[in-house]
C-alpha cells in the first residue's frame, strides 16, 4: 500500500487538504496519525514549500488542540464534587509543570491529549497553553517535514506494504477508544494517595500552583 492511497486528493488540493486533514485529525482526541502521514507524504520531493507545510500543520493542529483544551476546561463543570476533590492533587501537579508538559506533548508523537485534557480540567492558563503547544507543534512539524524530505518514505513504507486501508482505520479507532479509557481512569484514580508519596506539596489545599 502506498501513502498516496490514503489521501488520493492531496496532490490536487494541496495546502488546503493538509490544513483540513490535520485540523480534523487533531480535533479527534488521540488520533493525530492521518495528519502526520499526509504531512510526510507532501514533504517528499519539491512540489510544496517545506516551511509552509510545517507552519500549516503546526497552526491547524494547535487550533484543534486549543478547542479540545477549552472543551476540557468547560467540562470540569460536569464532573461531580467527589471526582474534582480526587483530582485536585493532580491539577496542582499539571499546573506547576503545565507549559513544559504541553510543549513536550506537542513536540513528540505521543498521544498529546493525555496531557491536554488534564490541563483543561485543571484550568491551566489558556495563553500559556497555546504558546507552549504551538511551539511544540512547530518543532514536531519541521522534524517530520525535513526527515521525510531528506529520507523519503522508505523508512516507513516497508511496514505498510501488506497493510490494507481498513486495517489502518480500524487501528486508529481502537487506539482512540483505548486512550479515551485511559482518560476515564485518570478521573477515577486516587491522586492523593499516588502523589502523596512523590509530591506531597500537591496535597496542600493552600497551594495554588
Amino acid at each position: 500500500m502506498d501513502f498516496v492511497d490514503l489521501f488520493p486528493f492531496a496532490p490536487e488540493v494541496g495546502y488546503l487538504s493538509l490544513a483540513l486533514v490535520n485540523f480534523f485529525g487533531s480535533l479527534v482526541p488521540f488520533v493525530p496519525l492521518p495528519g502526520f502521514l499526509l504531512l510526510a507524504t507532501m514533504s517528499v520531493g519539491n512540489q510544496y514549500d517545506l516551511h509552509i507545510l510545517a507552519l500549516v500543520s503546526a497552526v491547524t493542529a494547535t487550533v484543534a488542540k486549543q478547542i479540545i483544551f477549552y472543551v476540557s476546561y468547560g467540562g470540569r463543570r460536569m464532573i461531580n464534587e467527589k471526582t474534582r476533590k480526587r483530582m485536585r492533587p493532580f491539577e496542582r501537579l499539571v499546573k506547576r509543570y503545565g507549559a513544559g508538559a504541553a510543549f513536550f506533548a506537542a513536540a513528540t508523537p505521543i498521544p498529546d491529549d493525555l496531557v491536554y485534557v488534564p490541563l483543561g480540567l485543571a484550568r491551566y492558563n489558556p495563553k500559556r497553553f497555546f504558546i507552549a503547544t504551538l511551539t511544540g507543534k512547530i518543532v514536531l512539524s519541521y522534524a517530520i517535514v525535513f526527515i521525510s524530505h531528506n529520507l523519503g518514505l522508505s523508512l516507513v513504507e516497508p511496514f505498510l506494504e501488506d497493510v490494507e486501508n481498513t486495517t489502518i482505520y480500524l487501528g486508529i479507532i481502537i487506539f482512540g477508544v483505548m486512550m479515551t479509557i485511559v482518560v476515564v481512569l485518570l478521573l477515577r484514580l486516587d491522586w492523593a494517595r499516588i502523589l502523596g508519596k512523590f509530591a506531597p506539596w500537591t496535597l496542600d489545599e493552600n497551594n495554588k500552583d
